[in-house]
């Protein structure tokens, strides 16, 4: 196949949190990002807490970074970005008919756990959470575009984080599996397509960006959250086909491609390495059913024990994925030398290649990257394959009522070449879903300044703004694409 497939779901992607704003509507309890700063490139972003009646803030964005007893607060002295984000709770129908303007097949989002359940631990479902979201999905059913949902997207209720210290109590399964048990039921014949955790082996990855710091704690921790996770998720994978056989469910994995930064033996080894702790690993056991054979040496590496059962090890075999599906924004070098200057993105520290470019973030471009992750993933898993996030984030200028970004239609148009190889290599490519559609909140800093969407959405980094949408050259672009299956692609 030298083209996309007839069917091929062209779209865009969003998160809760990140755009839906009605942080305290609708009966919604107060998810972790609720009590997140906003931050900046510079700046880290911080959870705010009191303990023993002080308060208090530490950097992170996950319910493991709070101290031991504290609670989560949110402070009227504080700018927390997600209360309102670009209140999609209120604008879901003005935004969803420009998604259908572009022709979008369908739609990438999440749902806020502590919509559904505002504590987490709740014996019923709050009603008016549930039917937003039926009602989000008819409106793209009217649109014939299909939501591909995220079930839990850095999005744990608060009160769970805490009382369960961010997944390190095997009760945390049970109330996933009711969750999303909800979730099936309530939503057949509305959804087909469902991701069980975003970006899963984040939290992998968040220990490499400690470096030399990380304790044996810290990777026990880790390790055991990832554990629990899988275990969920294969348990939601076998409810969901229980519910309706019709339902596909994925993993979803943060693309990490790294490249030996020299020939030295040595790097090329350590570069392997970091392809099976950042991609195989939790691929593996999803995909596979099964821990994969260079895990005890990752456990061993911080003398990690995990609380794992026989039937965690059977619901793991039995709970394997339908499909893959990874986010993909930029490469990285894996090496043990000086090569070059040092770049930052998505958290990352490392050295720039001197082969790419690199946007104002730290983030290389690199379409080839997208590719060879394509096949290498393929040819490991023989599974259907999503890239569900991909996008340029960039600073946007409005001129005279318009906004021109040209470096994001090419961007794209890079990355549409680079699966288009793929799929004429042979890897079974079902869908695109560009990263931010419309402008949201960054997740890593809490600016609205870092924009990624087709639709300029009127919002600064303190929350200021009309929350008017415009639509950006890229949204004329894409549309065009789209109507062309991915053959026209010029500006």
């Amino acid at each position: 196949m030298t083209k996309f497939p007839k069917n091929f779901l062209w779209g865009g992607a969003t998160a809760a949190n990140q755009v839906e704003g009605g942080y305290n509507e609708g009966g919604k309890g107060l998810s972790v990002t609720d009590v997140t700063t906003a931050g900046s490139l510079e700046e880290p972003r911080y959870l705010t807490y009191t303990l023993n009646g002080k308060k208090g803030k530490v950097a992170g964005m996950f319910a493991s970074s709070l101290p031991d007893g504290a609670k989560g607060e949110i402070f009227e002295d504080e700018y927390y970005p997600n209360h309102t984000a670009v209140d999609f709770y209120h604008h879901y129908k003005e935004d969803i008919k420009l998604f259908a303007e572009m022709g979008f097949k369908v739609y990438r989002m999440s749902i806020a756990w502590s919509r559904i359940f505002p504590n987490g631990e709740e014996e019923e479902p709050n009603q008016e959470g549930l039917e937003f979201y039926r009602n989000v999905f008819k409106e793209l059913k009217k649109y014939n575009i299909e939501p591909l949902v995220t079930i839990s997207h850095y999005e744990d209720p608060l009160y769970l984080g805490q009382k369960y210290h961010d997944w390190q109590d095997r009760k945390m399964i049970d109330n996933y599996v009711k969750y999303v048990t909800t979730l099936f039921k309530e939503y057949k014949g509305l959804v087909k397509y469902w991701l069980t955790f975003n970006e899963i082996n984040s939290t992998i990855a968040f220990l490499e960006f400690m470096g030399d710091k990380i304790t044996d704690e810290d990777a026990q921790r880790a390790y055991q959250k990832l554990h629990y996770q899988f275990v969920a998720s294969a348990r939601a994978v076998k409810a969901a086909h229980e519910i309706d056989p019709d339902y596909v469910v994925g993993c979803m994995i943060a693309g990490s491609v790294s490249y030996p930064g020299t020939p030295d033996p040595k790097d090329i080894l350590e570069n392997r390495h970091s392809w099976e702790k950042n991609a195989f690993y939790c691929g593996d056991v999803q995909c596979k059913g099964e821990y994969p054979t260079f895990a005890k040496r990752l456990w061993d590496e911080y003398n990690v024990k995990l609380d794992i059962t026989d039937q965690d090890r059977k619901d793991l075999k039995e709970g394997t994925v339908d499909m893959y599906t990874f986010s993909y924004y930029s490469t990285s070098l894996v090496t043990s030398h000086k090569v070059g200057d040092e770049g930052k993105g998505n958290f990352a520290m490392g050295q720039k290649n001197p082969y790419l470019n690199y946007s104002e973030w730290g983030w290389s471009t690199d379409p080839t990257g997208l590719q060879y992750y394509l096949e290498v993933i393929y040819d490991r898993y023989h599974l259907p394959i999503m890239v569900v996030e991909n996008g340029l984030g960039a600073i946007d200028k409005v001129e005279d009522g318009k906004i021109h970004d040209p470096y994001r239609i090419d961007y794209l148009r890079q990355h549409i070449q680079a699966m288009k190889k793929a799929i004429k290599d042979g890897v079974d490519l079902r869908g695109y879903t560009t990263w931010g559609c419309i402008d949201l909140v960054s997740a890593g800093t809490g600016q609205m300044s870092k924009r990624y969407g087709f639709i300029y959405v009127d919002s600064d980094d303190k929350g200021e703004g009309s929350l008017k949408r415009t639509p950006k050259d890229s949204f004329y672009w894409y549309k065009k694409v789209i109507a062309s299956n991915g053959e026209d692609l010029e500006n």
